[in-house]
């Protein structure tokens, strides 16, 4: 009986999860075309040529809700670019509809390569814009509300948040000849990613103006990048909403099916990995959320549409809403609204990564500073958090280790008789107070903070970048020395030479022989934060198991 067997199977486990893993990530949905055949019949996918928001679903006010359906788009080639610079943001904005059509993060570079060259997360000529507008009851006048086709004007084509100056506001207006003016007004705010978006109605015509604010997103559906589970997992790319819950709306999910849903508060937001770009309105309004699919540009679009307000003629009225485009900072996601938080996805190890993180976020701040001493105080505090389950499991590998030649005797014994060979073995166990499967309590501890900090490195933007010591600037890429990997796969090595061995069969025994030059090629792929975290938690096993048999059982014997 191989009592050890269950080290065999966590090992296979391990493994068969990253293929597991690597393989859901290649066949995800993807975008297709808009018609596809299916047993020799055409299937009509979500197609809609139109970009505003056209059908949302029945709501209090819904008698009286403009459904768009005629709307004239007034769209030209006369636009101009507004350039607008904080210390944080480099944004353009199209003085046609007032939309973000670039943004980039200056304090994010695109690598430590290209220190100069920032992040861009928007950029309409791969499809990606962020567009607002408003939308009259009288749904087919386009002259009684701008869309994010209307024509604004503004003052300056340039603007700079200086030295000394919190905000810059950046005032578009748009006006219908006939007394009816709407100022859309942006504010940047110093060292925010978070920008206020304000669009104020002056009524100076002879009726009242009834109609509504929109907000949407709208990507070409480019971006996902390969990876596997050698050069890592491929990160979301996508639509998601909140509404109670966590919402994903996947670009195929837009293109099959419209998506209508009524939520009080809530947020938007289109996905990248460490990055995200949201629509945040006033948490006490019920909004129309929607998706529409573009079928002429392939374009895939979420939004949401305010509720109706009236203005009486020689009033002003005004719609507020919130635009985020920046990084998943988890702690500045959580304080703009509930959930956004949630659009950093740990996957299904978000239950073991979200608490890791936490442990890690209050080390860094509070004590060191450096994410790579982090790593290293968090395997601490693991090791000391498990210390007294894992000294009893490895009291109990050290005793089997000692007594490896009586065992072996047994087996020698009733080498012909498997049954006799199995009770008196487990006769022997009970008689010396061994747990044959101790030793797997180490390994059953560590998977899951392994998975959860691996999800953690590839999905935690405050990682992103992240130097420890010498060459190590990312500790989210591999060793590009690979010492790591090779520290760990002696310290592997080690940890096999003072357990007993796994298993009593000669050829097992060879396949956990090999077993750290395996894991030693397949850790030089990994993130260096990972390996990391490994080899730090067998050098503390080693001198913990080291410790257990010299001092408890007196043995320390290498064999």
């Amino acid at each position: 009986m191989d009592q050890q067997r269950p080290f065999l199977y966590l090992t296979l486990f391990f493994l068969g999860f990253l293929i597991w893993s690597t393989w859901q990530q290649e066949h995800a949905p993807k975008p297709v075309n808009p018609t596809t055949q299916i047993n020799g019949t055409t299937n009509q996918k979500n197609v809609n040529n139109n970009t505003i928001p056209t059908d949302t679903p029945a709501s209090v006010n819904s008698s009286s809700n403009p459904t768009v359906s005629n709307i004239i788009n007034t769209q030209t080639d006369q636009a101009q670019k507004i350039h607008v610079k904080t210390d944080v943001l480099d944004i353009i904005i199209s003085t046609k509809g007032g939309s973000i059509i670039q943004a980039d993060l200056p304090t994010y570079p695109v690598s430590l390569e290209e220190k100069d060259k920032a992040e861009r997360i928007i950029d309409s000529e791969k499809g990606y814009s962020a567009q607002s507008g408003l939308l009259a009851q009288e749904s087919n006048r386009s002259d009684l509300a701008p869309n994010h086709y209307a024509n604004f004007k503004t003052q300056n084509s340039e603007y700079l948040l200086l030295e000394g100056q919190d905000s810059l506001e950046v005032p578009l207006v748009w006006d219908n000849g006939k007394g009816l003016t709407v100022t859309k007004t942006f504010i940047f705010k110093r060292g925010k990613f978070l920008v206020d978006q304000k669009q104020v109605i002056n009524n100076q015509s002879t009726a009242p103006w009834v109609g509504s604010e929109y907000s949407q997103l709208t990507h070409g559906g480019s971006g996902r990048k390969a990876g596997g589970f050698l050069s890592g997992d491929i990160a979301y790319v996508g639509a998601a909403y909140y509404h109670e819950k966590y919402i994903k709306v996947s670009f195929g999910d837009i293109e099959d099916e419209t998506l209508k849903d009524i939520v009080k508060g809530g947020w938007l937001a289109m996905l990248q990995h460490y990055f995200i770009s949201a629509w945040v309105p006033p948490k006490d309004v019920e909004n129309n959320y929607y998706s529409i699919f573009d079928a002429t540009k392939k374009n895939y679009i979420i939004g949401l549409k305010s509720p109706l307000q009236t203005i009486n003629s020689g009033s002003t009225g005004q719609f507020n809403s919130q635009f985020y485009v920046g990084p998943t900072d988890q702690h500045k996601l959580s304080k703009i609204a509930e959930g956004l938080d949630l659009t950093v996805d740990y996957g299904v190890f978000a239950f073991v990564s979200k608490p890791i993180f936490a442990v890690m976020s209050f080390i860094n701040r509070n004590i060191v500073s450096n994410w790579g001493w982090t790593i290293i105080l968090l395997t601490l505090f693991i090791k000391i958090l498990f210390l007294y389950p894992s000294a009893m499991s490895m009291k109990s590998m050290a005793k089997m280790k000692k007594l490896q030649p009586k065992i072996k005797a047994i087996s020698e014994k009733f080498k012909n008789d498997p049954q006799g060979k199995q009770k008196a073995t487990m006769d022997f166990y009970r008689k010396e107070k061994i747990n044959p499967l101790g030793g797997c309590l180490p390994i059953l501890i560590q998977m899951p903070v392994f998975m959860g900090l691996y999800w953690v490195l590839q999905g935690s933007v405050e990682l992103r970048q992240a130097p420890w010591i010498l060459w190590y600037k990312d500790l989210a890429v591999m060793d590009q020395f690979f010492v790591l990997p090779v520290i760990y796969g002696i310290s592997m090595f080690v940890t096999q030479k003072l357990n007993p061995p796994m298993v009593q069969d000669p050829m097992q025994q060879k396949i956990f022989m090999y077993l750290p030059l395996v894991f030693t090629v397949m850790f030089l792929f990994f993130p260096a934060g990972l390996v990391l975290y490994w080899v730090v938690n067998n050098i503390l096993q080693i001198a913990q198991q080291w410790f257990i048999n010299k001092k408890i059982i007196g043995d320390t014997k290498v064999t």
